[in-house]
């Protein structure tokens, strides 16, 4: 579960800093300062399936694909926030900052107990209000699930489940096999 590491309202500049000298990721929304869960080794293992499959696909492309480490960089209203996803892919030349992306086309979330609530409903209505975001993709780790949010189709959830079904990212525009994803799990 994601605590605050703070209480008191932290400005973006301290943040960056902190989050330079820091062992620990925090996520930071609109001043406040969030520790980051540690994940298990199928949370890991999935976000690696994934990032493997989808970074064959873009090598020879303008695209990029991180995981985990680089945040994205958003702004609701008049607050900033950073938050880690698991996968994050950008396509725009923008995006030339060392440390987050605020282009993104594609953002990835693998869900755990400790933020499945918070990825489907606070980062879902953060990440959905990125102009560049085209697909917003959740995948369980518990079972053979993933849900996945298109801009092109108003956001409703498209939900792929099965063995033998395959996932089409089509900001991408590649399928990843389910058993692609959940390999080794």
């Amino acid at each position: 579960m994601q605590t605050a590491a703070r209480t008191a309202f932290v400005t973006v500049a301290d943040y960056l800093a902190a989050e330079e000298r820091s062992q620990e990721r925090h996520e930071y929304l609109g001043g406040l300062v969030y520790a980051m869960a540690g994940e298990t080794r199928d949370h890991n293992r999935i976000a690696q399936n994934l990032l493997f499959q989808i970074r064959q696909k873009i090598k020879n492309g303008p695209c990029q694909a991180y995981v985990s480490d680089i945040r994205v960089n958003l702004h609701l209203h008049t607050d900033e926030y950073y938050y880690y996803p698991d996968i994050v892919v950008t396509c725009d030349k923008r995006d030339n900052d060392k440390r987050f992306v605020r282009h993104p086309r594609l953002i990835v979330e693998v869900l755990s107990d400790s933020t499945e609530r918070v990825d489907k409903r606070e980062k879902f209505f953060a990440y959905t209000q990125i102009a560049s975001l085209q697909e917003y993709v959740l995948v369980a780790q518990a079972s053979r699930e993933v849900t996945l949010f298109r801009r092109s189709n108003h956001w409703k959830a498209e939900v792929s489940s099965g063995a033998k079904t395959a996932v089409a990212l089509k900001s991408l525009r590649m399928k990843i096999a389910m058993d692609g994803i959940y390999e080794g799990v």
